[in-house]
């Protein structure tokens, strides 16, 4: 193994103002969303996509895939989620080893009902403290930072396993 590449004192102070940012927006979200709608950020995160997807309904690896969490995980917060009355599991029809998870009506309202609150939470917070070129700016950073980033970063490097 080779040595480890220290950040400098730039690098450092844009890594801790990434996190540091990212922590806030994701509390003020978070804090929005519960007080205002009732939901958690990980309600949310599930209900979006669903409440876009064709008949509310999507493949629970699908549904997965969208957010990036484990199956555990998922799983989880789909049970959470299930004894509130926001979705609801079904068998894949198409295939029996797969199930699927739907947004109930309550679900839906509760999405609905969410969505402008943490629309303008999001323009606040984020959007509005951005001019339009710093925002086209920030999109394309963002993509190559992601972009550079294996699926499998275990795979590119010396993980202990």
């Amino acid at each position: 193994m080779t040595d480890p590449r220290w950040l400098d004192a730039r690098e450092a102070a844009l890594w801790q103002a990434y996190r540091d940012a990212y922590r806030e927006l994701m509390r003020a979200l978070e804090a929005r969303l519960i007080g205002n709608a009732g939901l958690s950020g990980a309600d949310y995160a599930l209900l979006h996509p669903l409440s876009v997807a064709e008949n509310g309904v999507l493949r629970t690896r699908d549904l997965g895939r969208s957010v990036g969490w484990e199956r555990s995980r998922l799983s989880h917060q789909v049970s959470r989620m299930e004894k509130r009355g926001l979705v609801c599991r079904e068998e894949c029809v198409s295939d029996a080893r797969g199930s699927m998870v739907r947004l109930t009506d309550l679900g839906r309202k509760a999405i609905e009902a969410a969505a402008p609150d943490h629309v303008d939470a999001v323009r606040t917070y984020f959007l509005d403290q951005l001019t339009p070129e710093e925002q086209d700016q920030l999109n394309a950073l963002l993509g190559r930072i992601s972009a550079g980033i294996p699926a499998d970063p275990c795979a590119t490097s010396d993980c202990d396993q």
